[in-house]
């Protein structure tokens, strides 16, 4: 069970660091990339568990660097991705109100 914790805290501050460092930040929340980073690790972990990964002392760091691997992955696409789409689709939507008046 610590090692959830740990994971989860780990890729939390990747996802945050991620959202911090983003230049299209303001068109998410800090907590989208955070949270798909917990999500995408803690279930990387419980597959390599499920494989027994953790079970041999010579496999065990496995589930823990493949986790947070994953999870600082998927923090940094998904605020990449996210924030490129919105801000297009910000500045579309602006850019339309601007041509009306």
């Amino acid at each position: 069970m610590v090692a959830l914790i740990i994971i989860a805290l780990t890729t939390g501050a990747l996802g945050a660091i991620a959202w911090a460092v983003d230049q299209y930040r303001s068109t998410f929340g800090a907590a989208l990339p955070a949270g798909a980073a917990i999500a995408s690790s803690l279930l990387v972990w419980i597959i390599t568990m499920a494989l027994g990964l953790g079970n041999d002392s010579a496999t065990a760091w496995i589930p823990w660097v493949l986790s947070i691997a994953v999870g600082g992955a998927a923090a940094w696409a998904t605020a990449g991705l996210v924030g490129r789409a919105r801000h297009s689709a910000q500045v579309a939507r602006t850019t339309a109100i601007l041509q009306m008046h």
